[in-house]
């Protein structure tokens, strides 16, 4: 298996495994939104979001996106883990492990040794590789409620 930044030509099979990614926390995007997200991440602007992607015998099996960013609380730059997915038959090979690992090598390649990152409660297989890979914080996620 290799992990590598996501490129143009890996359109299709990225757009298949983010497909995956929403369905699984019951989600979808538009057209537009996959559209955008695909060109931000393939792009050159260092404020936009990252991708990398786990390629085994040629096919991508599991895809990152992560994002640089300022914080309050210190002099450098975090790092948000924002979407991480491994198709299910390849669940358990270290494809996930690989994927956060890669994103803290960028991480401290960049001098950020902060990374987070959320996940749902009900998110009990990838839970327990954050437990082996992560520390668990006490912090609660709050969001501005749907305009009416």
């Amino acid at each position: 298996m290799d992990i590598r930044a996501l490129t143009p030509a890996d359109e299709p099979e990225w757009r298949a495994l983010w497909t995956g990614y929403l369905t699984y926390y019951e989600a979808s995007v538009s057209e537009t939104v996959y559209q955008t997200t695909f060109a931000r991440l393939t792009g050159d602007d260092p404020r936009d979001f990252h991708a990398r992607v786990a390629v085994r015998d040629g096919a991508l099996i599991g895809l990152v996106h992560y994002l640089f960013h300022r914080h309050c609380w210190r002099v450098e730059n975090t790092v948000y883990l924002q979407d991480l997915f491994v198709v299910p038959q390849a669940r358990g090979t270290g494809a996930g492990r690989a994927l956060i690992e890669e994103v803290y090598a960028q991480a401290d390649a960049a001098g950020y040794p902060s990374v987070y990152w959320l996940t749902q409660d009900f998110n009990a297989a990838g839970r327990q590789l954050y437990d082996r890979v992560g520390q668990l914080t006490p912090f609660i996620k709050y969001q501005r409620p749907p305009n009416p």
